[in-house]
């Protein structure tokens, strides 16, 4: 009986301190510390994780059979959002000035104008030598309106013993008297409007009360938010007779367009342009880079799969969650391509009876 307890105590001493690479009678690692949550949620040593069914309940998990298919190639493209010329403008001074406030006070980024607004005014700044002779000008030119005035009331007092052409020459001469007066009196205290060329939100006010500003400076730049333009740079110039459409990666509430391709490389690269509508659920800024996902005629083998079903793993891996028995899931890596905002191909690494989770494999990602 002594011989038997002490053997036991042995073997307990030796699993209690087993040295790295100890495997059990049933292969199990015994140097792998023992991970116990109190809902059975687990990370296995052989990197699967354990979720019981009250878990996978809880954390809202749904599975989908593999199935391969034809889908629409796809390229991803580096673009960025722009202005709309048709909806959208810029207000600049011709000439320069100070800027003096409109009626309602200087507009603000984000502020909604319409188009006719008056945003603000641009007082020119006249030299004083200059002013100064308009002065005299204009001094001359009332002098000149007075006395022709006069002379006009002196011949229709006569009319009858005047000729009837020296009547008329004097009121022709008073009424370009009176225009030259008032085309010089309006120049030397003019103000220059700025007005909104179109409908929609200040994108840009780069302006204060008081400030000097020079002949075509950008001022204001007026945008309508639910109609952009997206600006993609190709590589491939034969690409732009391949596209079959075009998505935001990330961002499904807006549709896009393609319009055309530029006739001329830019930097090396072919620019293409798409117009963007959306809600404005995700409003889009401009200058904002973003992703195109162009959809190519070609077509490619796979498996298409919600984008919510891809994670990515420790080693930073593009993987996907398979079911492998009730309670057990194991990562799979896989290569992907996208193929909208809200689906994905898997063109590697993915059998066509695999059990994939497709809700809630970001959860069981973070199970450790």
């Amino acid at each position: 009986m002594k011989i038997i307890l002490t053997l036991l105590s042995l073997a307990l001493v030796a699993t209690a301190h087993a040295g790295p690479g100890a495997h059990g009678p049933n292969g199990e690692h015994l140097d792998t510390p023992s991970v116990s949550t109190p809902d059975g949620l687990a990370r296995l040593p052989d990197g699967s994780v354990n979720v019981p069914m009250l878990a996978q309940r809880r954390l809202g998990l749904r599975t989908l059979l593999a199935v391969e298919s034809d889908a629409a190639a796809t390229v991803e493209l580096p673009a960025r959002v722009v202005m709309d010329p048709n909806s959208a403008g810029r207000v600049q001074t011709l000439i320069g000035g100070k800027v003096e406030p409109g009626p309602k006070g200087l507009p603000i980024a984000g502020q909604r104008v319409r188009r006719g607004d008056v945003l603000g005014y641009v007082a020119h700044h006249v030299d004083p030598l200059a002013a100064a002779s308009q002065q005299a000008q204009l001094v001359e030119l009332r002098s000149s309106r007075q006395l022709a005035e006069q002379r006009v009331q002196r011949l229709q007092s006569l009319e009858g013993t005047v000729p009837r052409k020296e009547i008329d020459a004097a009121k022709l001469e008073l009424d370009s008297y009176t225009a030259r007066e008032n085309a010089i009196g309006a120049s030397l205290g003019s103000k220059e409007r700025l007005v909104a060329p179109v409908s929609g939100v200040i994108a840009r006010a780069d302006v204060v009360n008081g400030q000097v500003v020079e002949s075509k400076d950008v001022l204001f730049e007026v945008i309508d938010p639910a109609r952009m333009l997206i600006e993609a740079s190709v590589a491939d110039v034969k690409l732009s007779t391949q596209l079959a459409g075009a998505t935001l990666a990330g961002i499904a509430d807006w549709k896009l367009q393609f319009l055309g391709a530029a006739g001329a490389l830019r930097d090396g690269t072919l620019p293409l342009t798409f117009k963007a509508t959306g809600t404005g659920a995700t409003p889009l800024a401009l200058g904002q880079p973003v992703t195109v996902v162009a959809a190519l005629t070609n077509k490619v083998k796979g498996i298409v799969l919600p984008a919510q079903a891809v994670t990515r793993n420790s080693a930073n891996e593009t993987v996907v969650w398979i079911k492998a028995g009730a309670e057990r899931y194991i990562p799979q890596p896989v290569q992907v391509r996208p193929l909208d905002a809200q689906t994905v191909v898997i063109t590697q690494g993915l059998g066509a009876d695999n059990r994939v989770v497709v809700q809630g494999a970001p959860l069981i990602a973070q199970i450790r």
